[in-house]
């Protein structure tokens, strides 16, 4: 009891009674001012998510997703059943016998082979030797039947395809009444593997061009300021590719005798293949910012590798990647590589200008896409970068 007017200051409980103004308290009843800080910090914390994770940046998450699933695709789609499919087999056989023998060998089923007559045994075996043909069939026949059949193969062109020749062969000859022997005309040394070497080197040239123009484009913005600094960037990647081409015709021969080609005969097909490369990468950064990396990824690494013919010939792989890789770069270069290390150079022009188109157009891209000049070169995480990317 107060003694200045009589008032009881305490609850029926015994408790004391709240002051005017006072905030509740206890357990489930939180003060407006820790209500206030808890949607601050809601707040903060969705303001941090949308900083982070912007439109923008999910819209690249998803592309990355679907780039990875494109890889598993692409690379399992063409490696995970190598089967051999219109194989070119020149065939030297009497006239007599020729005939109903590519009749039997074009009618397999599959069609593993593509069989066609050539006038003798030399011009069969040259064929091979020139990458003319992927093998040839010299037919002896006997004067009482049956007779010989000898199957010329160069493994350095691709040790499965020889080895599914000869597997489908062998299953013919005795149908034939023909005893078959094998005569490799190019084997492949020790020191080359499956001839994997020159698509690995061809793989290493490649991710080299395509990652030096991706370091330029997020160290000084995708598209150059205007046409002077395009040139220089393209200077730089120049002499970058010819020190790349001299470096990986060292590591592949003097390093590690990989290849039987000698620094010379291999050093310009690298400079050309990572200069090709990085001008490709360049023209997409030009036209469509840090998504024009992706799509050289697509097409050097997810499309090219597998269709490169490099793992398994091209005769071996699927419709859709034996028709794309002649016409992608890591291809095109994989066989010249294979060509002037086994095969003296031949068949190699309509592979470089493969090579020399991406050039050409990532140069005239990278060069006279409209409003290039327009253009300032920004720096990755500036906000004149993050306003004109987004």
């Amino acid at each position: 009891m107060d003694e200045r007017d009589g008032t009881n200051d305490s609850t029926p409980d015994g408790e004391p009674a709240p002051t005017a103004g006072a905030e509740p308290t206890g357990e489930g009843a939180a003060t407006p001012a820790a209500g206030r800080a808890t949607t601050h910090r809601d707040r903060a914390a969705v303001r941090d998510w949308k900083d982070a994770v912007t439109p923008r940046s999910a819209l690249l998450c998803v592309g990355v997703f679907l780039l990875m699933l494109a890889f598993a695709l692409s690379y399992m789609g063409a490696l995970h059943h190598p089967k051999p499919h219109h194989i070119d087999l020149a065939v030297a056989a009497p006239s007599r016998s020729a005939g109903p023998l590519l009749a039997q060998l074009n009618g397999l089923p599959g069609e593993p082979v593509e069989a066609r007559a050539v006038s003798d045994a030399a011009t069969a075996r040259r064929q091979v030797t020139t990458r003319d043909a992927d093998g040839a069939l010299v037919v002896t026949p006997a004067a009482s039947g049956g007779g010989t059949a000898r199957l010329i193969v160069a493994s350095a062109a691709g040790p499965s395809m020889s080895q599914a020749l000869e597997r489908v062969m062998t299953a013919v000859a005795p149908r034939a009444g023909l005893r078959l022997s094998v005569t490799d005309v190019k084997p492949l040394p020790a020191d080359d593997f499956e001839e994997l070497s020159s698509f690995y080197l061809v793989v290493a040239w490649s991710v080299g061009g395509y990652l030096v123009a991706s370091m330029l484009g997020v160290s000084a913005g995708t598209r150059p300021a205007n046409l002077r600094r395009a040139f220089i960037r393209l200077l730089a990647m120049a002499v970058y590719s010819i020190a790349a081409g001299v470096g990986g015709a060292i590591v592949v021969g003097p390093v590690l005798h990989a290849l039987p080609a000698t620094v010379g005969q291999l050093w310009w097909i690298g400079a050309l293949l990572v200069f090709s490369a990085a001008a490709f990468t360049m023209a997409m950064q030009v036209l469509a910012g840090v998504i024009g990396i992706g799509i050289a990824i697509a097409v050097f690494v997810v499309l090219g590798n597998p269709s490169s013919g490099g793992v398994f010939p091209w005769p071996m792989l699927p419709a859709f990647w034996r028709a794309i890789g002649p016409w992608i770069g890591t291809g095109a270069a994989t066989q010249t590589v294979r060509n002037v290390s086994y095969f003296d150079s031949h068949h190699i022009t309509a592979h470089l200008l493969v090579i020399c188109g991406y050039l050409v157009f990532g140069v005239l891209v990278a060069l006279l896409v409209p409003g290039l000049k327009a253009r300032r070169p920004r720096r990755v995480g500036s906000p004149a970068h993050l306003a004109a990317e987004a």
